[in-house]
């Protein structure tokens, strides 16, 4: 987050007194980097798919290790051997959720990119999970409806959205069908920076994810939190 986007975002320009707008940045950053670093429970493999993918020009796409582990947690906790990911990248929050999984569990993996999920696959081989996930590159969009003519509605524990912002809403729908009663749906990215708050603030990705913001609000199909850590994570309990 740049200062101008947290100024936009409303965060106080001070806190506890002393500290400046570029001091709040900088703690911000040690706050990720403990985290990140001296927090992580991240095995040989999920590193060093981490440290490949930080070398390509796109690597801010990756989820971050916070993420990833907050992802882990909740399938533990709700017992989840069923996970849709929509948005795979190279791979790192699907490594996280197939290493959590019982042994019969299965990610179904969705993307556009061979090459971006390449990277991923050796990693997923490297942590002996390769089986765990079922990658389907395709349109998401395509892919869930696919899933849903098999008549896999209610077929899931959990679903993961972390791809094309305009798209989170048919995601959104198409997720909440698969899933089952009680299970998760994860959006990441839900506070875009801060923009999401900024009425002012007006482009496809800011405008799309701002409505599925407010349209949650009311969806009384759900029970919902949007929390701010990392980017904005919003979980939905289907009813």
């Amino acid at each position: 987050m740049t200062a101008a986007q947290v100024q936009r975002s409303g965060a106080p320009a001070f806190v506890k007194g002393s500290k400046n707008m570029a001091e709040l940045l900088g703690m911000t950053q040690k706050v990720k980097s403990f985290i990140d670093e001296k927090m992580s429970r991240e095995s040989a493999a999920q590193r060093a798919l981490r440290a490949e993918t930080f070398a390509m020009p796109h690597s801010g796409m990756m989820s971050r290790p916070e993420t990833d582990a907050f992802l882990q947690l909740l399938i533990r906790l709700i017992g989840a051997r069923r996970v849709i990911e929509i948005g795979t990248f190279t791979g790192s929050g699907a490594l996280a959720m197939a290493l959590s999984l019982p042994e019969d569990g299965r990610v179904i993996a969705c993307d556009v990119s061979a090459d971006w999920t390449a990277i991923g696959r050796k990693y997923w081989q490297q942590a002996g999970v390769a089986h765990k996930i079922d990658l389907r590159l395709a349109p998401a969009a395509e892919t869930i409806a696919a899933l849903l003519k098999d008549g896999q509605a209610d077929g899931f524990d959990m679903a993961f959205i972390d791809a094309d912002k305009t798209g989170y809403d048919a995601y959104y729908e198409g997720c909440l069908k698969l899933v089952r009663r009680g299970g998760l749906l994860v959006l990441d990215n839900m506070l875009w920076s801060g923009d999401v708050a900024d009425p002012e603030i007006h482009d496809a990705d800011t405008d799309a994810l701002r409505a599925l913001n407010l349209k949650i609000q009311q969806d009384e199909r759900v029970d919902f939190c949007l929390l701010s850590a990392d980017d904005g994570i919003l979980l939905a309990r289907r009813r």
